[in-house]
């Protein structure tokens, strides 16, 4: 039997947060509705529509932080972590959250990160389209060739299924957060991802016992100032293979290594090909030896990284570690958690590696 902690969840509304984004735009030109504005809007619209009595029952998370997606740095992110872990410490455990396409990716895969091994249950939604039609100007309506509403119910039904995880819902369709990517700028099917989850995704707890929640919290919250601390300094960088001298991108890399231990992924062709050279090489060395992280992921929407090629396998051998399949995103998502989390390289490098060897899809680190 459900403890009674569970049920009392599950009986419970589910919070929906307001980050602001398309969904919530209006006007022309389209500007983001302000939350006192467009809460009540859309609680009254729920309460309209049809078919209500399907829809489970909300209630808000205040959230001050509503902007265009575009604009979310790392104390952004750390924001909506500590707005969501506050609420989860309260009891509450099932949430949608509604930001812009932009980034939406990027975020839902770093809560998933930063909310692993726990019980929580979140969906990420959006649209790309605004949710109130602004031809009528009488009143807030909803628009009907809008994506949002769809997007807005199939989320808090999903949600109210309460498995526990990071999910993107988005198109009528719903994937683990760590997988997801957007594949067109103006589609409504902007998104895609794959259920071929491991970690973080493997790592939710469907019902979590009451006292390991609580370990989960203590620990979470035991270093929720030093996430917010660090997020003001956290900096990850792209690296972008072109068809240019090799000095180009050893130049590019010499110019992050003075800076503090950060985040650099390298975008390479195909399968993780990047060209060689002895400076590149060099500058590899002296990224790890002063604390960088150096993840490889593929410019190519699908199919990761392996070492198969000779063109891609020489900068394993220079500590650079695999992004396997996982998305640019995803690697961004976890990259920035391992910065806030950990206060050492050695650890955020072998935190990574044991997240990894989880997944069972990367290379072999040499």
């Amino acid at each position: 039997m459900p403890s009674s902690a569970m049920t009392k969840t599950l009986s419970e509304p589910i919070k929906l947060i307001y980050a602001g984004g398309t969904f919530g735009s209006y006007g022309r030109p389209l500007t983001p509705l302000s939350a006192e504005i467009f809460l009540p809007t859309l609680q009254q619209l729920l309460a309209e529509q049809d078919d209500v009595k399907n829809l489970p029952q909300v209630s808000w998370l205040d959230n001050a932080l509503i902007k265009d997606s575009s604009q979310l740095t790392p104390n952004d992110f750390a924001h909506f972590y500590q707005l969501l872990l506050a609420a989860y410490a309260e009891g509450d455990r099932r949430f949608v959250l509604i930001t812009g396409t932009d980034t939406l990716s990027y975020l839902g895969a770093f809560l998933a990160e930063a909310f692993a091994g726990s019980d929580i249950c979140v969906v990420v939604t959006g649209s790309m389209r605004p949710l109130l039609d602004s031809e009528v100007f009488q009143s807030y309506t909803v628009d009907a060739d809008s994506d949002a509403w769809d997007n807005l119910t199939n989320s808090l039904k999903l949600a109210a299924a309460g498995e526990a995880g990071v999910k993107i819902s988005f198109g009528g369709e719903s994937w683990p957060a760590q997988t997801v990517q957007k594949i067109h700028s103006h589609d409504l099917m902007a998104f895609t991802g794959h259920s071929r989850a491991a970690y973080p995704a493997n790592s939710y707890i469907k019902n979590l016992p009451d006292t390991r929640r609580q370990h989960w919290l203590d620990d979470q919250q035991e270093l929720v100032g030093n996430i917010q601390s660090r997020a003001e300094q956290a900096r990850i960088h792209a690296l972008y293979c072109l068809p240019n001298d090799t000095e180009v991108m050893s130049n590019q890399l010499q110019a992050l290594l003075s800076q503090p231990p950060c985040g650099i992924i390298l975008l390479g062709f195909g399968a993780g090909n990047v060209p060689y050279s002895p400076a590149l090489a060099e500058a590899l060395e002296l990224a790890y030896k002063n604390g960088h992280m150096v993840v490889c992921a593929s410019q190519s929407p699908f199919g990761g990284v392996s070492d198969s090629y000779a063109a891609g396998s020489w900068q394993y051998d220079y500590h650079v570690i695999s992004g396997g399949r996982l998305t640019i995103p995803a690697i961004y998502a976890r990259l920035l958690w391992l910065l806030l989390r950990y206060d050492s390289p050695t650890r955020r490098r072998q935190r990574w590696l044991n997240n990894v060897n989880q997944a069972g899809t990367t290379i072999k680190q040499r």
